[in-house]
């Protein structure tokens, strides 16, 4: 009679063994994807935002160095809808009938050497240009 979890058979340790390789490299296979995946997807640590509010909508923008622009964020104070708009260097952008909207740049914009970048938004309702509001970054 034998115990439980010996081996009943010369080759059985060696199954056992190859399985659990099998199953531990397989493990480690998936942890380096997901680890890889979450490096590709997170924010770089340089990162910075800076956010301003004027009377009707506030804007805010993530960024890296003076002329990386990653996102716009305008949103509506008042949490009413209307056009929101997003412009800096040489992007326009536009989203109409929300209060809030994340507009994805992820390019450099502006001329080197030009000074602060203004990364703008603005808020139209019923055809006026009811705000523009700017952030300077560095």
């Amino acid at each position: 009679m034998t115990k439980l979890g010996t081996a009943t058979h010369p080759n059985q340790d060696r199954a056992t063994s190859k399985a659990a390789r099998w199953r531990f490299a397989t493990t480690a296979a998936v942890l380096s994807a997901v680890s890889a995946v979450g490096l590709v997807t997170a924010a770089p640590a340089s990162a910075a935002v800076k956010q301003t509010c004027g009377t009707y909508i506030c804007v805010a923008t993530a960024y890296q160095g003076t002329r990386y622009v990653q996102d716009i964020t305008v949103f509506t104070r008042d949490g009413l809808p209307g056009t929101l708009r997003a412009f800096a260097g040489d992007y326009r952008n536009s989203r109409a009938n929300d209060d809030r909207h994340v507009f994805s740049v992820n390019r450099e914009l502006g001329q080197p050497g030009s000074g602060r970048l203004a990364v703008c938004g603005g808020l139209d309702r019923s055809g006026r240009v009811i705000e523009n509001h700017c952030v300077l970054i560095p």
